[in-house]
């Protein structure tokens, strides 16, 4: 299938400095925050995020990662490939406003499943999404408080999302039918 880069590593490095700016705008006490990252890439995402954060306010935020194996409504249907690896929240969520990071929002499913594994994890006094990629197709009603790059693609689209921490390259395609 036909590929096409769609973000580069300056793009990428670009959108997470004009998302952070926009948590910073909505947020301006720092402290109440706390940014989780959805695996396998929303928590480096996360991470970035938070560095930025830390960079423009010199306050270290709570980072969470997030494994949603167990949490998806497909998981007996469609089980997932790979080993489910662990979930490390090491802060207490209650009172918190949760960014939650992911790479990219479609369907809505792993933002539901999300939130439910944050929901077990206590009581936050908000949770906002915050995705590098957003491609449309809901089937949940789920959307974004912040959103990189809004692409829209056909349903059968792929959207691959490659992070140097895992891919040894930061970059954005789309690969079609």
């Amino acid at each position: 299938m036909p590929q096409q880069i769609i973000m580069q590593k300056s793009d990428i490095a670009a959108v997470i400095s004009k998302l952070t700016e926009e948590v910073l705008q909505n947020h301006p006490q720092v402290n109440e925050l706390a940014i989780v990252g959805v695996r396998k890439r929303g928590d480096i995402l996360a991470e970035r995020v938070a560095k930025k954060i830390k960079s423009i306010t010199k306050i270290g935020l709570p980072v969470g990662i997030l494994d949603i194996s167990f949490y998806r409504d497909d998981i007996g249907v469609n089980p997932q490939k790979g080993i489910v690896q662990k979930t490390d929240m090491n802060f207490d969520v209650t009172n918190k406003i949760i960014i939650l990071v992911d790479d990219v929002l479609f369907t809505g499913r792993s933002a539901r499943a999300a939130i439910d594994a944050i929901i077990d994890f206590g009581r936050p006094k908000q949770i906002q999404l915050l995705v590098l990629i957003d491609r449309g197709h809901r089937e949940f009603p789920f959307y974004a408080d912040y959103i990189g790059k809004k692409i829209d693609t056909k349903i059968n689209d792929k959207i691959l999302v490659k992070l140097k921490e895992i891919d040894g390259v930061d970059e954005v395609l789309i690969e079609t039918e």
